[in-house]
């Protein structure tokens, strides 16, 4: 009898060690799994000028990860119009094209555009998606107020949005573009929004550093239009409609 006890603990013993091994290596495997990667950056080329784009997907929508730098004319800040299409390179006061984009602002932040440019003609539209090309390169459409809201809801809401979509670093740290103390900054979407500032009604250039807003192809009233902007100081993305006549930038969406 005492040697049948042997004989039954002995494949126990070599059971049990088999189950500790085999829950060790299980564990190994957990802690080597990666974490997920961040978001996949593409290119495409705008045919119109041969301007090449980066992009990105957040979520079911693909964004421009950078600002439109179509300019078919270029006029400086005191020009303005409710209704007619204005193309403006921030900082840039003249008439020539070729001398606008031989500036920086315009290879950092591209084109400032009033709502008629960046219509291109087009009636408001608040379906998703906008079906609105506007100014934006072939395939690829001005996204509605909806389509906004539908990219801030994704990430969150609006309240914290903004630091997922914000381009990293300050100016004062000599690591970024946006001033100090760029809140909330992760830029972990790849959107890499920039402070790329605005051509404002009352005919001056400001805010490049302090905030990027971006044009939907939404009316609100007869002369104002929804846009979207990030500030230096929060990590929101604020929504306000504000004059058709006031140059910002473009963010295009993929059809």
């Amino acid at each position: 009898m005492r040697k049948k006890t042997t004989y039954l603990i002995f494949p126990l013993l070599v059971m049990g060690a088999f189950l500790v091994f085999a829950s060790s290596c299980k564990k190994d495997d957990d802690d080597d799994k990666t974490p997920d990667p961040k978001p996949t950056t593409q290119t495409f080329t705008d045919s119109r000028d041969g301007n090449v784009y980066k992009f990105v997907t957040i979520g079911n929508q693909v964004w421009m990860a950078e600002n439109l730098k179509y300019l078919p004319s270029v006029v400086g800040s005191a020009t303005g119009s409710l209704t007619t299409p204005y193309y403006y390179v921030y900082g840039y006061n003249g008439s020539e094209v070729n001398a606008a984009k031989a500036t920086s602002n315009y290879s950092t932040y591209g084109v400032l555009y009033n709502w008629p440019a960046a219509m291109n003609g087009a009636a408001s539209s608040t379906t998703n998606p906008s079906g609105v090309q506007g100014v934006c390169p072939a395939g690829w459409h001005l996204p509605s107020e909806a389509e906004w809201t539908q990219l801030t809801d994704y990430l969150g809401g609006h309240s914290i949005a903004g630091g997922k979509l914000k381009a990293t670093g300050t100016i004062e740290a000599g690591t970024g573009l946006w001033y100090a103390p760029n809140t909330g900054a992760t830029n972990e979407t790849g959107f890499t929004a920039l402070p790329g500032g605005d051509r404002y009604l009352n005919a001056i250039f400001d805010g490049i550093g302090y905030c990027g807003p971006w044009w939907s192809a939404t009316e609100c009233f007869t002369n104002s239009a929804w846009n979207r902007f990030m500030n230096h100081n929060n990590s929101n993305v604020n929504r306000n409609y504000l004059s058709k006549e006031n140059g910002y930038s473009v963010r295009c969406l993929r059809d």
